[in-house]
């Protein structure tokens, strides 16, 4: 398998990249004329970029608000003594939860949670609370939203 350092010194495959960025959903032949190659070898490329960890499947996003979730809110959580792995367990199976994170800090993991109303937020902490203390912060907006590091930059194809 090619090493990732490798893969991502050739200016085709970061081409390939930003045209998936751009359009995760386009066929591989359009992939491939936008790239100025064959659909088997952007295909091929794909395959190894896949391989080597870069790419991580394609994911289909969905807008909470439309679904009946209108409130985002993030929830850090400082674990009681011993509590720890729970709080990950339990944010697992918590539908609520889109994201939980283990950081570094006073607080050991982050947690991002929709709400369908602000009034169950209570319930939400209720659960957390049993294994250590919460800080909850309420998404107002969101002016920079998710979106995919920067790609490496790589001199001109000639």
């Amino acid at each position: 398998m090619p090493q990732i350092s490798t893969l991502l010194s050739d200016p085709r495959n970061i081409e390939l990249l930003q045209a998936l960025l751009d359009d995760p959903r386009q066929p591989v032949t359009k992939l491939a004329q936008r790239i100025g190659m064959s659909a088997p070898a952007v295909k091929e490329r794909m395959n190894r970029l896949e391989e080597a960890g870069v790419i991580r499947g394609y994911r289909l996003e969905l807008e909470p608000k439309a679904l009946g979730w209108p409130i985002t809110a993030y929830v850090r959580v400082r674990p009681a003594p011993g509590q720890l792995p729970k709080i990950a367990e339990l944010a697992q199976k918590m539908p609520q939860v889109a994201e939980c994170h283990r950081v570094t800090g006073e607080d050991c993991f982050v947690i991002k949670v929709h709400l369908d109303a602000l009034e169950n937020l209570d319930q939400i902490l209720d659960r957390f609370l049993q294994y250590g203390q919460t800080t909850t912060s309420i998404v107002q907006s969101t002016p920079v939203p998710l979106r995919a590091p920067p790609l490496p930059k790589v001199p001109k194809r000639r």
